[in-house]
């Protein structure tokens, strides 16, 4: 039987799976970048808009969903030219995934805001700059819905891409911690230019973004550990929300410079304390019981198992 160019190919392609997404990745954010600056060159601005209120609202929900978008075609690219139909299905089985345990429906839904909620209000005891964006605006109920529906759209393309083929296939390899932060490095990198704030003259820029690195880590590594447990990428879309509606619903224009400085640094010391304790709980948790995979849940498609070759 001879072997076509596809199944030659596709070997290849599965052994560097995680390379090749990371470089379509970064090859398809230059690509939207020449096109962005295209565009304006066309329109007649010749310069990007510096803040997002720059923007028309139909604009800036390009913008928004762009980059994630990018991110999902590029995890497709790569299963496709990886792992053929069988990894496409096995994406989109661990896509619509919703059968697990009601405590790991709590982990994905409660964990950011309660944390983001109580770190918050403990600090406006200090200072009305902490008080939560929600409580002062009158039409709360616009914030929340527009909050809602970006952390969605947000959520789900970017966690197609960073849970359902990222995380899945670096955990094959390595623990929860380490499939984290391999994940949230390039994850933050691209994720810079929505970080970087205005220069308020109070807080070196440097130390605002430096400020934001540890929770944004860690906030990974628990998705990380939520996905490893339940190999439910609908989850990682369900965690994910919170982190995008919550520059909607609980931001406050008042909380720059230090206040913003000192909350990302307690959420941060929070959300590591909530690592370590897991890391806790899952060496309490004998192997057998969470399996081969550290999940529970056999691993489906995608590319080889550890210990087995490549047809």
């Amino acid at each position: 039987m001879e072997t076509g160019p596809e199944n030659s190919v596709r070997p290849f392609f599965a052994r560097h799976a995680v390379l090749l997404f990371y470089v379509l990745v970064l090859a398809l954010v230059l690509l939207l970048g020449v096109l962005v600056n295209a565009f304006l060159g066309v329109t007649g601005t010749g310069t990007a808009p510096s803040t997002p209120a720059d923007l028309s609202p139909a604009m800036y929900g390009v913008a928004v969903l762009a980059g994630p978008a990018s991110y999902t075609l590029a995890a497709v690219l790569t299963t496709t030219l990886a792992f053929g139909a069988a990894g496409l299905r096995d994406l989109g089985a661990r896509l619509i995934r919703w059968r697990v345990g009601v405590r790991w429906y709590a982990a994905a839904l409660l964990t950011a805001p309660v944390l983001m909620t109580t770190t918050l209000l403990a600090l406006s005891l200090t200072s009305n700059a902490f008080l939560p964006g929600i409580i002062t605006p009158e039409d709360r109920a616009s914030l929340l819905v527009a909050g809602l529906v970006a952390g969605l759209l947000a959520g789900f393309f970017e966690e197609i891409a960073w849970t359902g083929f990222a995380a899945h296939e670096i955990g094959r390899r390595h623990g929860v911690l380490v499939t984290g932060l391999l994940v949230a490095l390039p994850w933050f990198v691209l994720h810079l230019p929505l970080w970087v704030p205005a220069d308020t003259g109070t807080v070196p820029r440097a130390l605002s973004v430096a400020a934001i690195v540890p929770w944004f880590l860690a906030y990974r590594v628990l998705m990380v550990w939520v996905y490893t447990h339940t190999r439910s990428v609908l989850l990682a879309i369900l965690m994910h929300v919170p982190i995008t509606a919550s520059g909607f619903i609980l931001a406050s224009p008042a909380m720059v410079g230090v206040p913003d400085v000192v909350y990302n640094l307690i959420l941060g010391a929070a959300l590591w304390i909530l690592v370590a304790a897991a890391t806790a709980a899952d060496r309490r948790t004998p192997a057998a019981r969470r399996g081969p995979d550290r999940s529970g849940v056999p691993l489906e498609g995608g590319g080889p198992r550890r210990g087995t070759r490549e047809p």
